[in-house]
C-alpha cells in the first residue's frame, strides 16, 4: 500500500506541470486551432515539438509567435496574434509545446 501511494504521488508530480500547461492552452483558446496529436487548423503540438527539437532558440521564437502571430511556416493559413496571452504565459506555453511527445 505504501509503495502504491509513493508511485501515485510521483506520477502526479511528473504529470501535474504538463496538465497545468495544457489547461493554460485551453484557457487561452489555443486548442481551438491546435491539438496535441493531430493537425486541426494549425499543426499538432507533437509536430511542432518534433520540428524544433534541439533548436535552442525555438522557445523564444515560439513565444513571440504565440503573441504576435505568424505565417508561412506550416502552410498558407496564418496564425493570428494572441494579445490576451502575456509574455510569461507565452513562454510557458512555448516550453510546454516543445515538451509534447
Amino acid at each position: 500500500m505504501k509503495r502504491a501511494l509513493i508511485l501515485l504521488a510521483a506520477t502526479a508530480a511528473v504529470s501535474a506541470p504538463a496538465l497545468a500547461d495544457e489547461a493554460l492552452a485551453k484557457a487561452k483558446n489555443c486548442m481551438a486551432c491546435h491539438a496535441t496529436d493531430k493537425k486541426l487548423v494549425g499543426p499538432s503540438y507533437k509536430d511542432v515539438a518534433k520540428k524544433y527539437a534541439g533548436d535552442a532558440k525555438a522557445a523564444d521564437m515560439l513565444a513571440v509567435k504565440i503573441q504576435k502571430g505568424g505565417s508561412g511556416v506550416w502552410g498558407a493559413i496564418p496564425m493570428p496574434a494572441n494579445p490576451q496571452v502575456s509574455e510569461a504565459e507565452a513562454k510557458k506555453l512555448a516550453a510546454w509545446v516543445l515538451s509534447v511527445k
